[in-house]
């Protein structure tokens, strides 16, 4: 059955950081079915938290940074060609932010999958292109690397 026949669908919200220091961006290795990947710090939106919050606390969670948004870079939506288990694509809908980095718990341990956060260049990041976990890692630190910044207020959430 179709949603158009009734079925409800809805893409899996996701927010991820850009965070740039000293010409390197703070990337996340991880194991997604049984492969290594790399990533922004990234995950999905959870219930009753804003956009902002997400992105500072999966980056928190995946690198144990903590960080500062300074704006908003872009949403970005994709179709996987399969799920992680191997079932059919899902749909997402990424929102990228930008952030500086404040301060660092490196005994923070860090979410299940993940291998270690570490720190590229633009050239090691899309030197490594074969092992993103996305399209959308290279789309949103592409973006951002061009200059492509909006207000954070973009991205706002009412009460």
């Amino acid at each position: 059955m179709s949603y158009r026949e009734g079925r409800f669908w809805q893409p899996d919200v996701t927010v991820a950081t850009v965070v740039a220091d000293g010409g390197r961006l703070l990337l996340v290795e991880e194991m997604v079915a049984g492969a290594r990947v790399l990533n922004q710090p990234a995950g999905h939106l959870e219930p009753d938290e804003t956009l902002l919050e997400a992105a500072l606390r999966e980056t928190r969670e995946e690198t144990g940074w903590d960080v500062r948004l300074t704006a908003f870079v872009g949403a970005y939506q994709w179709k996987s060609p399969t799920a992680d288990d191997g079932s059919g694509g899902r749909h997402y809908l990424r929102f990228a932010f930008a952030a500086e980095p404040l301060r660092h718990d490196p005994e923070r341990p860090l979410d299940e999958g993940i291998l270690r956060a570490v720190w590229l260049t633009p050239a090691e990041l899309q030197a490594r292109r074969d092992e993103h976990r996305s399209p959308l890692v290279w789309r949103a630190a592409a973006d951002f690397l061009a200059g492509q910044r909006h207000p954070l207020e973009l991205a706002r959430a009412l009460a």
